[in-house]
């Protein structure tokens, strides 16, 4: 009997486990019976245009309810009609043997060679299931041609404290627009970075914004650098977009410069000054001064004087030495015809010279003109530098018949009587702009102001003792007067001529001088224009001004 009752208790006991099993088989699920996959390009240029095919098929046989797709593309990439880098899509329950592909087009930000990974997940509830599971898979694709250009044109070698001017050029040859471009710089240590054009952010960064398809740009830097004979000095140089406050790398250069033992020394001066600041129509006299401060002797030495400059007038260029190169304006001194350049020894020094004028006016486009000397003496090369002046004008008129006043009296003049003219003053200013502006001359004998000043408000003065009428332009744009309208003023005055004036013509007002402060070169600037007499050259309807 006890064998009996055993044997069923086995026998339940089988049965209830059967059950338990089969129970767990129904009641689990394996998240391996959905298939999610992503399939797209192994590798894409940088911002290409590609597509990445998301897919999933159902390989069990229960549906899955509420399932949720969420892709997710790689850091930094622009995604087809723009959006969120993370795309999620609620979709109709899956049937067992059911599958389903959705497509994403992106371009992809990166270096050449990096990886870039793209993400998709995929969660649901199996029918009769409360928990919720997901499916994750990825795909990775590889940044291969980046066609932006990032040149580092620097010299291969440098003398230790030496000026070093350096290149930085860039250009897009990318089928899309990159926006949000900035470059950046690296220096090496004992570079001491001077100024650079465009300035930039601060001394290493430049903002370069938007760059389409065949744009480009070049910064130039100068600097001056230190080190070791033999010691090389590292320059990198970065170009990337900012994105999300990071700054994602596309293109990276660098160049080494080696540190050489010097052996000549240039130096320049322009009218007997090593740093002049030239004016509009100066007569340059350049001295190019060369010394061999090495151990060894040079011998048949070539030199050549490269300008570069609106400034210049080459039809003025006077070199008795020297031959003069138009196709890149050189002056090339060959030694045959100056001896310093045949036999240099050590430590001894030479020069060669050449005479230039500048031109007035060289375009008022060229805002802080800059002339250049770009000096090439065997190995060594040394570019110098000089700002050149604004011009500014005054430009001084004098009406009886006017529209503005309406003036009366007399003409010619006559003692006892009264006569009023129209003064106008135009300002023009070409080259780089001005502050603390303004204009004066000196009332003749007998002539003093009415009051009425067009237009109205503007700041003019008159001094009744000195007979000085100042007017206080304060500050003038470059280009003022001469590509665009210019600041003007006209004022009345009245001339009352007396018995020993008789006879003469005599002035309504002195030589006009107009004068301000070059805020790009910390010159003073001025210019003048003639006195004004009784016969008001610039009225036609005045033939004669000789007081009666």
């Amino acid at each position: 009997m006890r064998n009996k009752i055993i044997l069923i208790v086995i026998i339940l006991a089988v049965i209830l486990g059967a059950a338990a099993f089969w129970y767990y088989q129904k009641n689990t699920y394996s998240k391996e019976v959905l298939k999610l996959e992503i399939l797209g390009a192994d590798q894409a240029d940088l911002l290409e245009e590609i597509e990445y095919t998301v897919k999933y098929k159902n390989n069990g046989n229960v549906r899955l309810e509420e399932p949720i797709l969420t892709f997710e593309f790689p850091d930094y990439s622009v995604p087809s009609g723009g959006g969120s880098l993370r795309k999620e899509m609620v979709l109709q329950d899956i049937y067992p043997g059911q599958e389903e592909t959705f497509h994403f087009r992106v371009r992809l930000v990166g270096s050449a060679g990096e990886l870039k990974k793209a993400k998709a997940w995929l969660s649901y509830k199996p029918k009769n299931l409360n928990a919720r599971y997901e499916s994750e898979t990825s795909f990775t694709t590889k940044i291969g041609t980046v066609p932006l250009t990032l040149d580092l044109d620097l010299p291969s070698r440098i003398e230790s404290g030496k000026e070093l001017s350096f290149n930085l050029n860039y250009f897009s040859n990318v089928d899309y627009p990159i926006s949000n471009l900035a470059i950046r710089m690296e220096y090496p240590s004992d570079f001491e970075f001077q100024s650079a054009s465009p300035s930039p952010l601060d001394s290493s960064e430049w903002e370069v914004g938007l760059l389409n398809k065949a744009e480009g740009g070049r910064i130039e830097v100068t600097g001056t650098i230190m080190g070791q004979i033999e010691e090389e000095k590292m320059f990198k140089a970065q170009l990337g977009s900012w994105q999300d406050g990071n700054f994602v790398l596309l293109k990276e250069s660098i160049r080494a410069v080696r540190i050489v033992t010097p052996s000549l020394y240039i130096s320049q001066q322009i009218n007997g000054s090593p740093q002049y600041i030239a004016n509009p129509g100066d007569t340059l006299h350049y001295e190019v001064i060369f010394k061999n401060i090495g151990s060894e002797a040079f011998n048949n030495l070539f030199l050549v004087a490269r300008l570069e400059g609106a400034a210049f007038d080459f039809d003025t260029l006077r070199a008795p030495l020297g031959e003069f190169e138009s196709g890149d304006n050189s002056i090339v001194f060959d030694w045959r015809r100056v001896s310093d350049l045949q036999f240099l020894d050590a430590q001894e020094e030479g020069k060669v010279e050449f005479w230039i004028d500048l031109k007035e006016d060289f375009g008022a486009q060229n805002k802080n003109p800059v002339i250049k000397n770009n000096v090439y003496l065997s190995q060594a090369r040394q570019e110098f530098a000089n700002k050149v002046n604004t011009l500014v004008e005054i430009g001084q008129r004098g009406y009886f018949v006017d529209e503005i006043f309406g003036n009366s009296g007399p003409l010619p003049p006559e003692v006892g009587q009264t006569t009023t003219y129209t003064i106008t003053w135009q300002a023009k200013n070409y080259y780089s702009d001005v502050d603390n502006m303004q204009v004066s001359a000196t009332l003749g004998r007998n002539v003093s102001l009415t009051g009425r000043i067009f237009p109205e408000g503007t700041n003019l003065t008159y001094d009744s003792v000195s007979r000085e009428v100042v007017w206080k332009l304060d500050n003038l744009d470059a280009g003022k007067g001469v590509t665009g309208a210019g600041p003007n003023v006209s004022f009345q005055v009245r001339f009352s001529p007396d018995s020993s004036q008789i006879g003469t013509v005599p002035n309504i007002i002195g030589p006009a001088e107009i004068t301000g402060e070059d805020q790009f070169t910390g010159f003073t600037v001025e210019g003048t224009d003639e006195a004004i007499n009784a016969a008001l050259p610039d009225d036609d309807s005045v033939s004669d001004g000789t007081v009666r």
